[in-house]
C-alpha cells in the first residue's frame, strides 16, 4: 500500500485535552473513525505531479473545500455544507473531513501518555533536522497506529475553533512543522489561526467517520 494515499482505522478512546490560557482540562470519548496515514500531499491537492511533499499553503477554507471535492469523486456524501464563509459539518455524512482536536490527538498518542510518540529525530522533520524545509510524508517512523508525520512536517488543521470568546472564528492547528523548534512538535500542543491564512508550514490530513 503506497501509505501516502492509505486510511487508517484508529479505535476508539478517551483524549483529555488542555488550555493553556483558561487552565482548563476536558475529556473526550471518540468512537471508532478512519485517517489518512499522511498529511495530503501536492500531488494529491494538484500541485505537483509525483510530489510527495505535504500540500501547504492550504487555508482552512481550502482544505474544507478539497473534502467535498474528493467526496463527490469517491462516491461519498460530502461532510460540509458551504454558504460562503459559513461551514456547517453534516455529522451523519460519509465523506471526507478535518479531524476534531480530541481525533488528532488521541491519534498522534496512539495509546502513549508522554509527550511524543517516539523520539523526535525518529519520527518528525523539525527545524533541528529537516534542513528548514519540508520532506516526503512517510520518511520517518510511523506511530503505534501506523499514522506517519503527525509531529512536525506541517502543522494541520483541524476542524474545531480554538478559543471563540478570544479569537473568533480562528481555527486549530496541531502537531508543528519543519520550521519548528522541538518543543511545538508535541502532542498537546495547540496553535490557531485564521481560517484564510495560507501560509508554507501549514497543511491538513482527511478523515472519516464510520457509519453504520
Amino acid at each position: 500500500m503506497d501509505v501516502s494515499t492509505g486510511m487508517i482505522t484508529v479505535p476508539s478512546g478517551r483524549v483529555t485535552l488542555s488550555d493553556r490560557r483558561t487552565q482548563r482540562s476536558w475529556s473526550v470519548d471518540l468512537a471508532p473513525y478512519e485517517l489518512a496515514a499522511c498529511p495530503v500531499t501536492r500531488e494529491q491537492y494538484g500541485a505537483g505531479a509525483g510530489d510527495r511533499y505535504p500540500a501547504d499553503s492550504v487555508s482552512w477554507y481550502d482544505a474544507v473545500h478539497y473534502c467535498n471535492e474528493l467526496s463527490r469523486r469517491d462516491g461519498f456524501a460530502p461532510a460540509y455544507r458551504l454558504d460562503g464563509e459559513s461551514v456547517s459539518w453534516d455529522r451523519a455524512a460519509d465523506g471526507y473531513r478535518l479531524p476534531t482536536e480530541a481525533e488528532w490527538e488521541h491519534a498522534c498518542r496512539a495509546g502513549t501518555d508522554g509527550p511524543r510518540y517516539g523520539p523526535l529525530d525518529e519520527i518528525a522533520w523539525h527545524r533541528g533536522n529537516s534542513g528548514e524545509r519540508p520532506h516526503d510524508v512517510g520518511g520517518l517512523r510511523p506511530n503505534g497506529f501506523g499514522l506517519y508525520d503527525l509531529l512536525g512536517n506541517v502543522w494541520e488543521w483541524c476542524w474545531d475553533v480554538y478559543d471563540a470568546e478570544v479569537y473568533g472564528g480562528y481555527r486549530v492547528l496541531r502537531g508543528g512543522g519543519w520550521f519548528d523548534e522541538h518543543w511545538s512538535c508535541r502532542a498537546s500542543v495547540r496553535r490557531r489561526s485564521h481560517p484564510t491564512l495560507r501560509i508554507d508550514d501549514v497543511g491538513f490530513r482527511l478523515a472519516r467517520s464510520i457509519t453504520v
